[in-house]
């Protein structure tokens, strides 16, 4: 592995395990057995790293968020989108648990960020009524807009609300199971607008997501 990739890999472990802030370009040389000259010879500052994490973040994302070519959306892309998004979503948690601190710091990445919400809205978007017409969804009570919208406030929230709500404390570790919870919500919310056909497959993928949350 080339230096550079190195350092976002240690970099993007360190930041999920311990926090963006808690985290230093010391820190994630130290890590690497590297001195902090070499490490800055890559990259200047813990910025330009966490811009070269969302980047690739971002780039995850918009691929798995692409419709198939050439051919209807089925039962079998709507599974793929939902184990993706929950891979993503594990990979770079820090990212959605720390959002508004990153957005905060940086105007650069903010507008970044903006630009790739809308283009996830409206890829999520075309995904829904890929499903509408489709037949999965029954195109009386689904609608392609709504669904998008609290789908993608689902999934950029999560994380932030396991960590303020369901976590006792900043010690407690997040899991991939309550993740995967987060996927489930987002496919839960289509359960009354299901075609009677495709209700059965449905149903077994969330249960196959289901993961209880323990609150004290």
């Amino acid at each position: 592995m080339k230096t550079r990739d190195r350092i976002i890999e240690a970099s993007l472990q360190l930041f999920n395990e311990q926090g963006e802030r808690a985290v230093t370009t010391n820190h994630i040389a130290a890590h690497l057995g590297m001195s902090p000259g070499n490490l800055y010879y890559h990259f200047r500052n813990k910025q330009q790293i966490i811009a070269e994490l969302f980047e690739r973040y971002a780039a995850e994302a918009e691929q798995n968020l692409a419709l198939p070519e050439g051919r209807a959306l089925d039962l079998d892309d709507k599974a793929r989108y939902l184990e993706t998004m929950g891979a993503t979503m594990w990979r770079y948690r820090f990212m959605l648990r720390d959002l508004e601190h990153l957005l905060a710091s940086d105007t650069q990445l903010a507008a970044r960020y903006r630009a790739f919400s809308r283009h996830a809205l409206h890829a999520i978007e075309a995904i829904f009524q890929g499903t509408i017409d489709a037949g999965i969804l029954d195109a009386r009570y689904a609608n392609a807009e709504v669904l998008a919208l609290n789908s993608w406030l689902l999934m950029t929230s999560w994380v932030n609300f396991l960590c303020t709500t369901m976590l006792n404390d900043a010690q407690d570790d997040l899991t991939p199971q309550m993740l995967r919870r987060g996927v489930y919500q987002v496919l839960a919310q289509e359960r009354g607008l299901l075609s009677e056909a495709a209700r059965p497959e449905v149903e077994v993928m969330l249960e196959r997501l289901y993961s209880p949350l323990a609150a004290d």
